[in-house]
């Protein structure tokens, strides 16, 4: 068994227009002096990283990799979250994910660019990852399907399978380019996407030929707030798992709400985001489970939260995620008990 490493944190919900949050050094400076030992730097804010640069030279990833460094930090993974929510998107979330891309292609006319842009953010993203030396990459899948998830009206026949080969068809060149890298593909598993439990995980992993690249991110909030199994999620996938967010949840369903949630607010809804500590999360399990099969990657916290202050919620979290981790033993418990290995030993007890 190996020790998880940790703590690390995820620091797109700490950017900001001030310092320190407003440049790599200065945030991973920040980051470490609350004891965090990884940052997991998201991509689309080029105060932190250029990524079309990183990929395509080895002396500015390398740069990048210093800046963290110096401040005692390593970097645990890239993220393109935003950029793979681009890949696919269905017409009736154009305009809501326009944001995400550049300002020049936004709009109905440059649906088709901003897709190939997506992708091809995604090919960089890989030969990045290659450069600093990481062999993990965190994405959302996007969606084709998501408004038809419940459903009714009722799903023609052979939709699902028609939007999971498209999706796998959008896909498979990036996951070819993270393979050529080196690159493990996690997708975070989230409602908003087509990859949002593990059936439909299912679907999208057959439909690319259960390509060895196409991964997971574990993160147990959204499980929560699915009214899903967490813990055994990770039974089920554990060998697909290579990349871990430590995020709180909370779901309390009431005779007025639950799942869905009534398009109320953040703080109204029965399912919501908590810091560390203040949700439902078992996570001395979520932890036993990663270990017992062999998880060697980061913890990496994300801060969601709609009542805690961002900045104690990382303070809270760096200690909380030292204190999960479970340094792997070296022996059995009851090696002191142990008679030595002898064959002819073994027979005679079992009397042969």
């Amino acid at each position: 068994m190996k020790t998880i490493k940790g703590p690390g944190i995820f620091l797109a919900q700490f950017l900001d227009d001030k310092a320190p949050f407003n440049t790599l050094e200065g945030i991973t400076k920040w980051a470490a002096s609350l004891g965090f030992k990884g940052v997991q730097i998201p991509t689309w804010d080029p105060r932190m990283i250029d990524l079309k640069k990183a990929a395509e030279s080895q002396t500015y990833a390398d740069e990048i990799k210093g800046i963290v460094q110096s401040a005692g930090m390593e970097i645990t993974e890239l993220s393109t979250h935003l950029q793979g929510q681009l890949v696919a998107v269905h017409p009736a979330y154009n305009e809501l994910f326009d944001g995400f891309a550049p300002a020049e292609l936004r709009g109905s006319a440059n649906v088709k660019a901003r897709t190939e842009w997506a992708v091809q953010q995604l090919k960089y993203a890989a030969k990045a990852s290659r450069n600093l030396g990481l062999n993990a990459h965190a994405t959302f899948s996007g969606a084709l399907l998501w408004q038809t998830v419940y459903p009714w009206p009722q799903r023609p026949a052979g939709l699902v399978e028609t939007g999971f080969k498209e999706l796998a068809n959008r896909w498979l060149p990036i996951l070819n380019e993270m393979d050529a890298n080196g690159v493990d593909l996690c997708y975070e598993i989230h409602p908003g996407e087509d990859l949002h439990d593990g059936i439909s995980y299912e679907r999208f992993l057959a439909a690319t030929g259960n390509h060895n690249r196409a991964c997971l991110l574990y993160d147990p909030s959204h499980f929560v707030l699915q009214a899903m199994d967490y813990l055994e999620y990770i039974d089920i996938y554990h060998e697909k798992i290579k990349m871990f967010h430590v995020k709180d949840a909370e779901f309390n369903p009431t005779g007025r709400s639950g799942v869905y949630g009534g398009y109320q607010s953040w703080i109204d809804r029965p399912g919501r985001f908590r810091s560390l500590g203040d949700g439902q999360v078992d996570f001395k399990a979520v932890f036993s489970k990663l270990t017992q099969y062999d998880f060697s990657g980061w913890a990496v916290m994300e801060w969601e939260c709609c009542m805690k202050h961002p900045e104690d919620g990382a303070r809270e979290g760096a200690p909380f995620i030292k204190d999960h981790i479970i340094r792997v033993t070296e022996k059995a418990f009851d090696d002191f008990a142990g008679t030595g290995a002898d064959e002819n030993l073994n027979r005679r007890i079992l009397g042969l």
